[in-house]
């Protein structure tokens, strides 16, 4: 397929083959290019990258102003593969995750923009035929892995001849989610220890911003905000009783959505009758990100279609997430002062 790419569309779409290769071979190492005027300016390209991605998982790329000159757009380029260089220096997968999320929702925003060749192009680039009906089962099953809709696994597809029946529409909702994939799958990078050392004061500084957002978001962890289905999972963990696979998917990841840390988070699992500090460990830091995918607590929808759903209150009445629940019952609590004392 033959299709014309311009200077903007190498800043748009970073991870093309194309756009590295007009960067082009260079006789400075990364370490001279760090230390160099050009490398500063990539640097600070790549932070505000990185920061986008911490404060938004994705991002209307329509709004972004797109370099179309030489220079600027070797500039974007590097950016982005600081960016990743960064990521990996840092070394959480949460923060992978957190930007790769972002650049496939800033490269499909794009992507609604362009013409079918062009598009197609770009989709066959991270291993996507558009004009397709369907996709090979094993693709197919990591491209979804992510989604958490109903309709996305695989018991819910028609399957014929080891591939799954996909429509037009669903093909296109899928190259986002296949952008983040390959995107992901190419993290982390393998870093020279002293370009790391170079470049720890970004990544320490990434690591700040990082916590900084979740406490934003969430703020401190107060378990007087948990919604009922939360309440109540976390009381029967630790009164010992045995949580199904679905109440500890849900329970571990919205403990890690709200900023619990791992070591925390198997704290609470230490009562469970069939504790196992191992697989515990394991579990928990697959759901809190580790194997390259940070899920998310599934929705009020979901918690009762795993029969999760329990208590129902006021708040729940008005949300249609758990995390949103949290949200609602701080805000609420902040503005409802505690009553003075007789």
């Amino acid at each position: 397929m033959r299709v014309s790419l311009e200077l903007k569309d190498l800043a748009k779409y970073p991870f093309l083959k194309e756009s590295q290769q007009f960067i082009g071979a260079s006789t400075d190492t990364i370490e001279q290019f760090l230390a160099g005027a050009s490398g500063r300016i990539a640097v600070r390209h790549a932070m505000e990258r990185i920061r986008v991605s911490l404060r938004m998982a994705e991002r209307d790329g329509n709004s972004e102003r797109i370099p179309s000159d030489s220079i600027d757009v070797k500039l974007s380029i590097s950016g982005y593969v600081l960016a990743r260089i960064i990521i990996s220096c840092a070394a959480d997968r949460a923060l992978m995750e957190r930007l790769v999320r972002y650049e496939a929702g800033r490269a499909y925003a794009f992507l609604l923009d362009e013409e079918d060749m062009k598009r197609k192009y770009v989709a066959s680039g991270v291993g996507l035929q558009l004009g397709s009906d369907s996709l090979p089962v094993i693709q197919y099953v990591e491209t979804v892995a992510g989604l958490h809709e109903e309709r996305w696994r695989l018991v819910n597809r028609d399957v014929v001849g080891g591939r799954v029946a996909v429509s037009p529409q669903e093909m296109n909702e899928l190259l986002k989610e296949q952008i983040r994939v390959v995107l992901l799958r190419q993290l982390p990078l393998r870093v020279p220890e002293k370009v790391c050392s170079m470049l720890g004061p970004q990544v320490g500084e990434i690591r700040d911003a990082y916590q900084k957002t979740i406490l934003e978001q969430f703020g401190a962890v107060e378990e007087a905000c948990f919604p009922p289905c939360i309440q109540a999972l976390a009381t029967a963990l630790t009164a010992g009783t045995n949580l199904p696979h679905s109440g500890r998917f849900a329970l571990t990841a919205f403990l890690h959505n709200i900023g619990m840390g791992p070591a925390q988070i198997i704290e609470l699992y230490c009562r469970a009758p069939d504790f196992d500090l191992s697989k515990t460990q394991y579990q928990v830091e697959h759901i809190s990100g580790r194997s390259g995918t940070e899920y998310t607590a599934p929705s009020c929808a979901a918690m009762r279609t795993y029969g999760l759903c329990i208590k129902s209150d006021g708040i729940c009445a008005r949300i249609n997430h758990p995390l949103n629940y949290y949200r609602l019952k701080k805000r609420k609590e902040k503005k409802e002062p505690t009553s003075p004392s007789d």
